[in-house]
């Protein structure tokens, strides 16, 4: 589920709506504003954009306002200058921390909390990664490093790192047009073409996490009166189908550094109209057949399940015109992906049922609503796979 900024714009949800219309026409041409409007609300979990508009007009001016002196702290820590405004949250915490916005007199930072950071590989590993797709091209604030040379350093009893802040749009949503998904594409290629070594495919992708079943997590979620309880009692044959898709193929192909979750969340356009991608903390190691696999399901999946095959075939076309080539295309490419969901899935049912405070259960309920509410089905993937099939002929 799409998750608003502390202090959400209506006007950057406008632009999210238009910029949604163009990949919803990709699939139907007929497409309306309108009808954008209530797909975007979707993905932020409500039901009508008068739903969501509310929702803006509820939180705006709720951000929370960090300590002056923490702010002066992290900016002479990393010689960022003189603060000359309050550092403000950006977003509620996720879970790597929380990020935040923090203004001196040298210009403006993108800073965060990583109190709950599970790195994959070391900060030093993501930052020389980021330094090598920069230098091939691809738009990415670029990180900071503090006075002592670290990326990471401990300020008030928190962790913290440190981007500059590139002036960009909203975070894109998807079905996303193929103009957009043909330069994902690219952006994919570019990374797997530099051929980083890492260790190990990431766990997040590699594994299930927890061994609670699915029929498990559902009658707990049943015997506690969970308002989604119904609604992943239904879904979990689809999950349990999801599960087996590459779970019997042989060894997967050797992984490269990626991304990881270069998916719309990631991804703002820039000034320029050229697409900026953030959250390399999250990099680790996949096979790029699997990474492109996620990106088709990420980026061209509508979220009533259809696929924009136009937008697909232009992430295929554009990952293939900077590679050359394409992976191994077959039906366990997207083991990593199913598998990164099923992850996802139950960590937000297992944050739902924890969740105390009202606010993080309201968030916690809507987002398991959504996720349960717009699963993929195996069919949904045949029918990708068959769409970057014959891209590929």
């Amino acid at each position: 589920m799409k998750t608003l900024p502390d202090n959400p714009h209506l006007d950057h949800l406008r632009q999210q709506a238009k910029e949604l219309l163009s990949g919803l026409r990709d699939v139907d041409p007929t497409a309306s504003l309108a009808d954008a409007q209530t797909s975007l609300a979707n993905q932020y979990g409500f039901r009508t954009w008068t739903e969501l508009k509310a929702e803006v007009d509820r939180q705006r001016g709720r951000a929370d306002v960090a300590d002056p002196a923490l702010a002066r702290a992290v900016a002479d820590r990393y010689g960022l200058g003189e603060v000359v405004a309050e550092m403000r949250a950006v977003a509620r915490p996720d879970d790597t921390g929380r990020r935040w916005s923090l203004e001196t007199d040298r210009g403006r930072w993108a800073v965060r909390t990583m109190d709950t950071w599970w790195p994959i590989v070391d900060a030093e590993t993501d930052v020389a990664l980021q330094e090598a797709v920069a230098a091939a091209g691809v738009l990415l604030p670029a990180p900071v490093r503090s006075r002592s040379g670290r990326v990471v350093e401990t300020i008030g009893g928190h962790t913290w790192r440190v981007h500059e802040w590139l002036h960009s749009g909203p975070p894109l949503s998807a079905p996303a047009s193929s103009t957009v998904t043909r330069e994902v594409g690219a952006i994919l290629a570019t990374i797997h073409n530099l051929a980083l070594p890492v260790d190990r495919i990431s766990p997040w992708h590699r594994m299930r996490l927890t061994e609670a079943g699915w029929p498990e997590l559902a009658a707990t979620a049943t015997a506690r009166s969970a308002r989604w309880a119904p609604l992943l009692t239904e879904a979990v044959p689809t999950l349990v189908d999801l599960e087996l898709i590459g779970a019997d193929a042989p060894a997967p192909p050797a992984p490269v550094l990626c991304h990881n979750t270069l998916g719309p969340a990631s991804v703002r356009r820039g000034a320029n109209g050229r697409l900026i991608v953030t959250g390399w903390e999250h990099a680790g190691g996949q096979p790029p057949s699997w990474e492109l696999a996620n990106g088709l399901l990420d980026w061209t999946v509508e979220p009533g399940g259809g696929v924009n095959t136009v937008g697909a075939r232009a992430l295929v076309d554009g990952y293939r015109d900077i590679a050359g080539t394409l992976p191994d295309l077959d039906l366990t490419m997207f083991r990593g992906a199913v598998t990164s969901l099923a992850n996802y899935v139950s960590g937000q049912v297992r944050y739902a049922l924890a969740a105390r405070d009202p606010e993080d259960r309201r968030y916690a309920d809507r987002s398991v609503t959504h996720l349960l509410s717009h699963l993929p089905t195996r069919s949904t993937l045949e029918r990708l796979l068959d769409v970057a099939v014959m891209t590929r002929s």
